[in-house]
């Protein structure tokens, strides 16, 4: 079986460092792909230090992979060798359950995430992007814009897709006001898209400094959340908010600026639960939601906007040596907006 490089964890506690790692031969169906840009996720941190309880070691981290095709099967249609494409958060599902059928392979009770899941092919678990190398089937293998920066789309296959599917879920357009809150890397991403659906877009954050990032990025407004006459002032007024913040924080204080019928959804995931009272919910009546990532179809879609609009991560580019480091400046949220993993440097 081929080999590839990669950096893994072997435990919780234990650095990210180099590993080899195999790749299965391709099947009829499926793309090989030489993986040029891998971005980092806040979720890669989560499994590669176990803090959701559910990692199996080794793990090696990374769902928002870019790279080029080398190699495809001989029932392969989508693709072709020297194209670009990219692989998100699943590389395959049951395929035939009532949410499959859907395009929301993401509920599926056998989804297959892109790693940390269980490989049908080798019996073991999945390995992600922090690699040289990958193969999946093409049903699961998106294309990607050619006008865009290829760096900076990596990171849409999570914090991408992770923000447009509630957004258009919920339709957000024109006509709306809609609430981001948070900067971060997903927050940035939803000020973008909000933006570019033509809504009336407002940044909710905790830090004066990021205004004016905010709206160069797209936000009509600003408002600083600990400052309880903004947030008085803008009560009962937003159709949607979106929350992508994975601290603790004080749901309440948004469920109030919502009108009737808002909705708040949750894609952020803090640590401890997060307490609402009942009357933040039905005085007038309102929606607290969440949102997983999106389906094939609906990432597919959410590249081709992102193509379309001209839409793509602020980004850092690091090498993969950097990823301990990485990982320690993202706890401080000490990036603007997303780490990008140079996979060449990994290659060398």
């Amino acid at each position: 079986m081929p080999t590839a490089n990669a950096f893994a964890a072997q435990s919780a506690t234990s650095p990210l460092g180099p590993m080899s790692i195999q790749r299965r031969e391709p099947t009829a169906t499926d793309v090989v792909i030489d993986i040029l840009y891998c971005g980092v996720c806040h979720s890669d941190l989560h499994f590669a230090r176990n803090e959701w309880g559910m990692t199996q070691y080794p793990v090696v981290p990374g769902h928002e992979i870019l790279g080029r095709v080398v190699k495809v099967g001989s029932k392969v249609t989508k693709f072709k060798v020297g194209d670009l494409a990219a692989v998100g958060c699943m590389v395959d599902s049951c395929r035939s359950c009532a949410n499959c059928k859907q395009g929301l392979e993401q509920f599926c009770a056998g989804c297959v995430f892109s790693y940390n899941g269980p490989d049908k092919h080798s019996g073991g678990m999945t390995f992600g992007g922090y690699s040289t190398s990958v193969v999946c089937d093409e049903s699961f293998t998106l294309k990607v814009p050619a006008n865009l920066d290829p760096a900076k789309a990596a990171p849409l296959l999570c914090a991408g897709v992770t923000t447009y599917s509630p957004l258009r879920h919920w339709k957000v357009g024109k006509g709306q006001k809609v609430g981001i809150v948070g900067l971060g890397g997903l927050g940035h991403m939803g000020v973008k898209f909000a933006h570019a659906m033509g809504a009336h877009t407002v940044l909710f954050t905790t830090s004066p400094g990021k205004a004016a990032d905010a709206k160069r990025l797209g936000a009509d407004e600003v408002i600083i959340s600990k400052d309880e006459n903004q947030m008085k002032q803008h009560a009962g007024s937003f159709d949607f908010i979106l929350d992508t913040v994975s601290a603790d924080h004080d749901l309440n204080a948004y469920l109030a600026t919502l009108k009737l019928d808002g909705t708040m959804c949750m894609v952020g995931v803090p640590p401890n639960p997060q307490p609402v009272h009942a009357f933040s919910l039905i005085m007038p009546r309102k929606n607290l939601a969440g949102s997983l990532i999106g389906g094939i179809a609906e990432t597919q879609e959410m590249m081709d906007f992102c193509g379309k609009h001209n839409i793509a991560c602020d980004i850092e580019l690091i090498k993969m040596q950097q990823i301990n480091e990485a990982y320690e400046r993202m706890l401080k949220s000490d990036v603007k907006y997303r780490f990008v993993i140079d996979i060449a440097s990994l290659k060398s």
